[in-house]
Order: C-alpha cells, then structure tokens, then sequence
C-alpha cells in the first residue's frame, strides 16, 4: 500500500480487529473470484470457506497475507498486477468509510448534505475525480446477466465512445458493466489515449455477486446502495442504460425519480437507452412501465435509440459538452455535479426486510418522484433478494418479500417482472429462477 505512517498502520490494523476483518474478507473475495460464473454472494462465500485475508505491519506500511484464495487471481504463482490493486483499493474504502464516514463525528449520515459530502470525500479519497480537461465521463448501467449479442452491443456502443475519448464509470462487474469498458478501451488505444479511466462503483452487497472486471482501473466501495447511486449522478455527465434487470430498473427509477423532482428541472442531464434491434421490445417494455406508473413527464427525460452505436456516442458527446458549459456559467465543479438536488428519501439507506417491503406505499396518486422513491425501494428488495448474503437467507427464512398496492401500479410492475423472468435477466442462468416476490393488488 502507499507511503503510511506507523499511526495510520495501526488505525488500520484496529479497524480490521474491531469488526471489519470479515466485511475486508468477503470484499477481498469477491475481487479474487474475478471471473466467476457465480452471481449469488451467499454461493461464493461457501465455495471458499477457508479463505482468509491477513494485515501485516512493516515500517514501509501494510502487506496482505492471502490464505487459500482462489487460484485464477495469480498467474505462476504470482498474483496479477490489477487483482492486487484492487486488493488494497477494498483496503483504502473500508477503512476509510470506517474511520471518517460510519464514526458519525465528521458526516453526519442523518442530514442531506453531510451525506453527499461523505459521498465527496470517499471518491475522492479514492482519486477518481479528473482534472478539467478529462471531465468527459459516461455512466453506463445494464444487466450483468445478457445475451452474446446484447453483450457485443454494449462494447460497439463502447468502443465508439473510446473513439471520441471519453472515460468509462460503470458498476465495475461483468455484462453491459465490462462490455463499455472493454470496446472504450480499444477505441482509445486507437486514438493513442493511454491515460483513459475506467471507474467502477460498487458496494459490499454487491461486489461479490458483480466482481471487478479486469478493466476497472479505478475501484471505488461505497457503504450502500444508495451512496453508490448518489456517486454515479455526481460524477456522470451523461448516461447510458443497456438492457438489463432488476438492478437496472433501480438505477433507471432511481434517476428519474431525481431530475422529476422540480428543483432539477433546468439541469441538463443527458440519458440514452439503447441496445441492439432485438431489445427494441425489452426498451418498449420499460417505456411503457415508466409512462404507466411515473407518467409523461418522466418519459420526456430519455431518449431511446435502437441498433446505432454512432448516434448514441455522437448524442452523449453533444450531452457531454452541453453539461460542462452549462457548469461552467454557473461556475460548478466539472467533475462532480454539486447542482443536482437530491432528495433525502433517495439517500437514507433502506433495509429490505419482509417488513419493510410489505409496508412500500405502491399506489398511484402520489407525486411522480415521491412515488418512484418507493417502486426504487422495491426492486432494490428483489436485488437482494436475488445476489445479496442477507436477503438470501431472509427469503429462505421467512419465504418471499411481499409487495403489495393499487391495480394501477402492481399490474405493470407484475408485466415487467414477468418479462425479466422470462429473458433470463433476474440472475446468470445456472438454474431456474425462483422469485423472491410476490406481488398482492390492494382491494379498491
């Protein structure tokens, strides 16, 4: 690890002692198990029961000690350079959230602000902010589950953004996570860019059922789901949404639900969803769900393009220079977008619990972003449900979550859900899918 001091060794070495080690251990996994065809975080941990994961003190700063770890990380008997990095970028995350964000003496997670700023200061204490000239990122989000052909189409759709040198910030797994940053990476070796970013975002729950791809050169662990999805907004200048699942739906609901709100009615936010002529009914699909529940209103916030890689990097690039000059006349950050408002009920972390799921007020007549902070809640439910340690046990304990509200609003939803299940897009096809939800329509 980088130039510590004795003190800072210790902090670390305490952290890891006071509970931490087996969150480090799970973390540290999940980035060694690149690779794997396994996207259910309870099923990785039980392959390697014996894994382990040590600190060790030297005056230069920290070595990590592995014990039977998996053996696809190293390559004759040494492990490989990106794999390491991303070994101690989990080190640096955890710790730092430890000690600066979860003590509550310098954030305060209760207050709006304090949450963004904790945000702030865990991205760039993980050095992913860019100076003015390289300002210029794409977020891109998608299932980790797709198709060859929906997979090919994310690294054409990839590689044309490389072309015109712009970064990549994904979730950091496999899928439409890696497939931008793979063709943006031959697209900028084209132009002779050899300083390109490639971010992935990620939090504990997730990271070992979405692993680093081996593109990721910039790694960054959030506490939660939502300070995860806080951190795209604010470091996107525009976004691109492929085909995907139930998590995809979160980050689409998610976002919507934030530029609805009226105080980001003059941000310029670009979105694109887009993907191969066979994901033209997939798309259909979400538009018609998000004009059902969120209204007009929400749908004129996207545009959708088909089949055309060259239109949705010349768009996000034409988005791209739009945000940056409107940040500058308004002399805002270019690589972190202060402006836009969100709102608190997008930020406190919500538990899925069968209780907490039954009780998401999944009814038609509340305000569009009011409501799409709660179908967000909800299919963030059924993603841990899926891939998530603890929703797993919860649903083999307690059976599936429970989601209940007006006709209007569960019947699209029950659609949706449906057509995932169908298209193989809740989890990796290893086996048949069992869902971990069941929707009831509220009488009257």
């Amino acid at each position: 690890m980088e130039t510590l001091s004795r003190d800072e060794v210790n902090r670390i070495r305490n952290a890891d002692q006071e509970g931490g080690h087996e969150l480090f251990r799970r973390c540290a996994l999940a980035v060694l198990n690149t690779g794997s065809n396994l996207d259910n975080t309870k099923q990785v941990l039980e392959r390697y029961p014996d894994f382990d994961i040590q600190l060790v003190q030297s005056d230069r700063g920290v070595r990590l000690e592995l014990i039977n770890p998996p053996q696809a990380a190293f390559v004759d008997g040494q492990i490989l350079v990106g794999i390491q990095e991303h070994l101690f970028s989990v080190l640096r995350d955890i710790v730092y959230i430890r000690d600066l964000i979860e003590s509550g003496e310098r954030f305060d997670q209760r207050d709006s602000q304090g949450i963004t700023s904790a945000v702030f200061h865990i991205l760039r204490n993980a050095r992913v902010f860019a100076t003015f000239e390289k300002s210029r990122k794409v977020v891109c989000w998608g299932g980790h589950s797709i198709g060859r052909e929906e997979y090919e189409y994310t690294k054409e759709v990839g590689y044309e953004l490389g072309l015109r040198g712009i970064d990549i910030c994904t979730g950091c797994g496999p899928g439409a996570m890696k497939g931008p940053m793979k063709g943006a990476a031959i697209g900028q070796a084209k132009q002779r860019i050899y300083d390109g970013t490639f971010v992935g975002v990620t939090e504990p729950g997730i990271i070992a059922a979405e692993s680093p791809n081996p593109i990721v050169n910039k790694l960054v662990i959030l506490p939660d789901i939502e300070k995860r999805l806080e951190a795209f907004l604010r470091l996107g200048h525009a976004f691109i949404v492929f085909p995907g699942g139930v998590g995809t739906a979160e980050e689409i609901l998610y976002l919507l639900g934030i530029l609805l709100h009226p105080a980001n009615r003059d941000l310029p936010v670009p979105l694109l969803f887009t993907g191969p002529a066979s994901a033209a009914p997939y798309f259909a699909q979400i538009d018609h769900f998000i004009a059902t529940t969120l209204g007009e209103e929400a749908r004129s916030l996207y545009e959708i393009v088909i089949d055309d890689p060259v239109q949705v990097a010349r768009e996000s690039v034409a988005g791209i220079d739009a945000v940056i000059r409107f940040r500058q006349r308004h002399d805002d950050a270019c690589y972190f977008n202060w402006q836009l408002h969100i709102d608190p009920e997008f930020q406190y972390p919500f538990t899925p619990t069968h209780a907490a799921m039954a009780t998401l007020q999944l009814t038609s007549g509340q305000p569009p972003h009011q409501l799409a902070v709660n179908l967000r809640r909800a299919f963030s439910g059924i993603v841990a449900g899926n891939v998530k340690e603890e929703g797993i046990r919860a649903i083999e304990e307690h059976g599936p979550f429970q989601l209940q509200g007006s006709p209007e609003i569960m019947q699209p939803l029950d659609q949706l859900l449906t057509a995932f299940v169908e298209q193989q897009r809740m989890k990796l096809p290893t086996s048949a899918y069992q869902p971990c939800y069941r929707l009831i329509q509220s009488e009257g």
